[in-house]
């Protein structure tokens, strides 16, 4: 049905404690920036709003609202390089290695440890985000690729219902890039532009495989997300209180940024330590087939692009120096 192990998976969680511990400080605190900067805003729309008639006031409250929130996903916006760098490739890192029987420091040391793996295989966070970035674009198409090999199976109805798989296999693959990274991590690589096309190839040669594991992990990670979402409703709701004006739509909106925390602190890493099992089991002793190379060269400008790359890293490498 699956290829990975629950029980492995909450063993990684608890042996990387250290990391889930940070993840929470990251994205609780994330979220609790949104909730005070999006109140101080209302707050301040609040207090303009004397100026003028309830009917103002009930507008620059909610401005006010608006502008803190967009305020606050401006600069997460300009953070999202070093939330991939340090809070995800690292957890990546360590729980590589301990699916490969490595030790790892304990406490803090753990942390420090995966920040010099990663540097070590992908060099500064900017890299690393641009690598991440085409490998999103690629395993969208992989995901395109497989979708049309199905598509051509003779099963009564299944044009019908392509739609929803299509919209279903795009949120399914919303990880897989995380795992891509691993490869590099696990098989050492000095260039990680050239592992990370090998991966791509590998995930497509065995792209049925993976999405039947993806698409297991989906139902898992939004059915919890949901019930997360709903417990947090009512907490929510009594923080809108506490703002100027009682902004009507911010319990919703409060309870989706706190369901989000949970979901990426501690359902996602969850999610990923069991695709990392998929992963490695499934493409345990292949090499990439240069079939699957061939076609992804032809339908995907970004691969072709993560196969620049790769030559340019090794050209640097071998270049003589002065």
């Amino acid at each position: 049905m699956w290829d990975f192990s629950l029980g492995t998976a909450l063993g990684l969680m608890r042996r990387t404690a250290p990391f889930i511990v940070f993840r929470m400080v990251v994205y609780f605190g994330i979220a609790v920036a949104y909730v005070l900067v999006t109140g101080t805003g209302a707050g301040i729309g609040w207090g303009v709003g004397g100026l003028g008639d309830e009917g103002f006031r009930a507008n620059t409250t909610l401005w006010g609202g608006i502008i803190g929130f967009g305020v606050t996903a401006g600069v997460i916006y300009f953070l999202r390089e070093y939330l991939l760098y340090i809070v995800k490739a690292g957890h990546i890192a360590v729980m590589v290695e301990l699916l490969q029987g490595d030790t790892l420091p304990e406490g803090r040391g753990q942390i420090a440890h995966a920040r010099e793996v990663v540097t070590r295989r992908f060099g500064q966070a900017s890299a690393l985000f641009a690598l991440d970035q085409l490998i999103k674009g690629v395993v969208a198409a992989i995901t395109g690729l497989v979708q049309g090999l199905v598509s051509i199976l003779p099963i009564p109805g299944l044009r019908q219902i392509m739609g929803v798989v299509r919209a279903f296999l795009r949120v399914a693959v919303g990880l897989v890039d995380e795992v891509i990274l691993a490869h590099a991590i696990r098989t050492r690589s000095e260039n990680a532009w050239a592992s990370a096309r090998d991966a791509l190839v590998l995930y497509g040669q065995n792209g049925k495989a993976m999405l039947i594991n993806a698409a297991w992990l989906t139902i898992f990670v939004y059915g919890l997300s949901i019930i997360v979402f709903l417990v947090m409703l009512a907490p929510a709701a009594g923080l809108v209180y506490l703002i100027p004006g009682a902004w009507s739509a911010g319990g919703v909106i409060f309870a989706l940024i706190f369901a989000w925390a949970v979901k990426v602190a501690l359902i996602e890493p969850f999610a990923i330590a069991c695709l990392l099992q998929a992963f490695f089991k499934v493409t345990e002793g292949q090499t990439p087939d240069p079939e699957w190379e061939a076609r992804l060269n032809s339908t995907s400008r970004k691969f072709r692009e993560i196969g620049e790359r790769a030559a340019q890293a090794v050209g640097a490498r071998t270049a003589p120096t002065q």
